[in-house]
Order: structure tokens, then sequence, then C-alpha cells
């Protein structure tokens, strides 16, 4: 993929795609309450949508769906082939990732495998509250095998969640899942699978910001949450030691760039440190710029 980087506007590297093309309208789930807790209206995008939304903004976004059929007992929204399919119509445009349900066992190794090799996908999307996993478990190192093996990178759902707020038992997603601690140990086992810990990791940002210092493979995207509710520890580390590690991400569709851009304007990142957050950091680990040595 050739991107022109200094004429971007940015790279959002966390949207959901909610639609299939095959059910434009969306699948029927109740979404009301979901988007509701992040005061939005119910959109429900398929990849075209996706491309078109962004292009009319002259930027990027990674674009994946949530496969947690074990632990829902529900299909994901649209399929990784699907989103793979679509997202070539659009290369200047979309980057795919696939969501492999970590619970299927072999057949998800095998499901991941085969992406790998069909060369279309761009990198992974785990979401452990959701899918009811630990990531350290050792049952799913076959699955990371993969993955490392590939050079792409695993971007895991870190904190809160807005999935189930507010229901009755949080409809039966635990937070537990999603404490950053358990992905350092992932990244400890592997060392060479880029991992992005997604969203402010309320209430383990501490723990969030510690991984990521500590472990060269792991980064922090800011989507989920608006910037004027970031934690100041957030912003001191993304102005200073985490500036080449902290990207732009808005979990669109529930948060639009539109909101997250202008909120982002009125907190206090550094001048210099803007550019890397909204687009360079990103290019880099998605393999649209050259790497560069930090500074």
């Amino acid at each position: 993929m050739t991107i022109d980087i200094d004429a971007l506007a940015a790279i959002d590297v966390h949207t959901h795609v909610h639609a299939s093309v095959n059910a434009p309208a969306g699948d029927g789930k109740d979404r009301e309450a979901f988007f509701a807790y992040f005061g939005s209206d119910v959109v429900s995008p398929t990849v075209h949508d996706l491309a078109e939304y962004y292009a009319a903004r002259n930027m990027v976004c990674v674009a994946f769906t949530v496969d947690a059929t074990t632990a829902t007992g529900e299909p994901p929204d649209v399929t990784n082939d699907e989103i793979v399919e679509l997202a070539a119509l659009h290369p200047d445009v979309v980057v795919p990732f696939a969501s492999i349900d970590p619970l299927r066992g072999r057949a998800g190794v095998l499901e991941a495998e085969r992406l790998v090799e069909g060369g279309g996908i761009r990198g992974f999307k785990f979401h452990p509250n959701l899918q009811a996993f630990f990531p350290n478990e050792r049952a799913f190192y076959p699955l990371y095998e993969v993955i490392e093996a590939s050079g792409l990178p695993a971007l895991f759902h870190s904190g809160h969640t807005g999935v189930g707020a507010g229901r009755p038992g949080g409809d039966g997603v635990r937070l537990k899942y999603s404490n950053p601690m358990f992905v350092d140990d992932v990244a400890v086992d592997f060392p060479a699978m880029p991992i992005i810990l997604a969203h402010p990791s309320f209430p383990w940002q501490d723990e969030a910001i510690s991984v990521a210092l500590h472990k060269p493979s792991v980064y922090i995207d800011l989507s989920g949450w608006s910037p004027k509710y970031f934690p100041p520890n957030l912003v001191q580390y993304a102005n200073t030691l985490l500036k080449h590690k902290v990207m732009f991400g808005s979990d669109y569709p529930v948060i639009t760039p539109d909101r997250w851009l202008a909120d982002f304007e009125k907190i206090d990142i550094r001048p210099d440190v803007r550019p890397l957050i909204l687009k360079w950091n990103a290019a880099r680990l998605l393999g649209l710029a050259p790497a560069e040595p930090a500074t």
C-alpha cells in the first residue's frame, strides 16, 4: 500500500464494521444501550460505509469486527473474508484486521493461517472481555505463534468496556479479562509480535503505561474515550517517553473521529508530538511509512 502520509490528515487505528453488505440495514442486534452509553446515534457501517466516511476526511482507518461466537452464542457482524475483500477495493483508505475467536482452538489457528497466507489481512483484533478469555492462557499461544510469524500486529481491548455497561449483570461481560498485565505475559513470550493495547485502560492505566514503557513491542491506542477525559499521567507519558508508541483511534461509530479530534485539539499535547499520535506512529507500525529511530 502506497499512501502519502504527509498529505494525510490522520490514521484511525480503531474502527468497527457493524454490518455486512448483504445486510446493510444492520443485523437486528440491540445496540441502543451500547450507543447510548457513549452518547451516540446508532450507526451500523459496512466496509464501504467506512471507506466513504474516512475518504471524505482524508484519513485511513483500521477496520475489524469482533468474533465472540463461543462466549456469546452470536456470530460476528461480518466475516473476516468480507472485510478483506471489500477493503481491497479501498486500499488507500481501509486497513483490514481479522478477528479470531480464541475459544475456537485449532479451528481458529487454521483460520488465522489461512488469512495470513491469503495476504490481505494487516493485523488481528482481540476483545478479552467479550470473548471471555485471559490473553496469557497457554491454550491461545498457538494462535499467537501464527501472528508473530506473520509479523502482523495484534490489538487487544484493555480496561473498561461499554459493552454491557449499565445492563443487569453487565450482560455477562466480565471486566477482569482486560487487565493489561495479562498482555504483558504475551509480550514476554512473543517479543516479535507488535501489540496494541486499545483504549485508555481504566482502571489499569498505570499498568498499561508500564507495559508499554517496558516492552518495546507494545503500543497504546487512544480510542473509546474523548481526549478531554484522558488521565493526566496518560497525557504526560504521551508527550514524553511514549510519544512514539501512542496512536489515534476513535472507536467509530460509537465515537466519531470529528468529535475525538475536536477534543484532542483542546488538551495539552506538544505540537511536535501531535502528528506522531495522529498518523506517524501508526503509519510506521502498519508498514505505511518507513520506520525511523525514535528521538
